[in-house]
């Protein structure tokens, strides 16, 4: 295919970001990557550049370094739980688009990947308050100018090994995965797979824009051969 991949990542001080940033660190063809961090994520690699910058509602003092992406990694939020829907929406949609629609107008060409969740409601009608706003968020990145916009469903996800993000509760379940995994395909799948089919997402493109567990194994799969 010949193309190289150039992303922004958000959420690499998370679980999943740093996970999916892992993984565009050792691709071949991820050429560069922009981390866009409200602290420092603590890697340093060739590819790597890292933008502080604490305000994700405003981006206007760093738009500027912003342009020549080709994709988003987004991976960036946050639990629901104890949470209002006024104080979820604002973080979990009102800040993604914010996100969204900067690099849209900066980058048109660009493949936006947005980590959501199995069981997200795409009706934005349904009774889990979480589903209904990732629902919405969901829909209307479908609206921006993309090249193409993609939702990631991951369910249960198996950290990758050695990364200091995992989640504490991660570390005492992973045992189960080899055993329900080929029961549940659907439900389990591993970090390594999200990123690899973000990733492949840019290089190959995908006939289907919401992706669960089953879908990103079967893309993070896919190669030039």
């Amino acid at each position: 295919m010949g193309i190289k991949v150039r992303a922004v990542v958000t959420g690499a001080t998370g679980m999943v970001g740093e996970g999916v940033l892992h993984e565009c660190l050792q691709h071949p063809q991820v050429e560069s990557v922009l981390v866009i961090n409200r602290k420092p994520c603590g890697v340093s690699h060739p590819k790597l550049k890292e933008i502080i910058h604490g305000d994700f509602f405003d981006l206007s003092a760093i738009e500027s370094q912003l342009s020549g992406y080709n994709a988003c990694f987004f991976c960036l939020g946050v639990s629901s739980i104890g949470m209002k829907e006024s104080e979820y929406t604002k973080i979990s949609y009102t800040l993604t688009m914010n996100v969204a629609q900067t690099l849209s107008k900066l980058n048109p060409g660009m493949t936006f990947c947005y980590i959501s969740g199995a069981g997200t409601d795409g009706t934005e009608k349904g009774r889990m308050m979480w589903a209904r706003v990732k629902g919405k968020t969901e829909n209307d990145l479908a609206k921006l100018p993309f090249k193409a916009a993609y939702a990631f469903r991951p369910a249960f996800i198996l950290p990758t090994k050695g990364l200091k993000n995992t989640l504490s509760l991660y570390k005492y379940v992973t045992w189960l995965y080899p055993i329900v995994h080929p029961l549940f395909p659907n439900s389990f799948g591993t970090l390594k797979e999200v990123g690899l089919a973000m990733i492949n997402s840019v290089i190959f493109g995908s006939d289907k824009k919401m992706l669960e567990a089953k879908d990103i194994a079967e893309l993070a799969m896919k190669n030039e051969e």
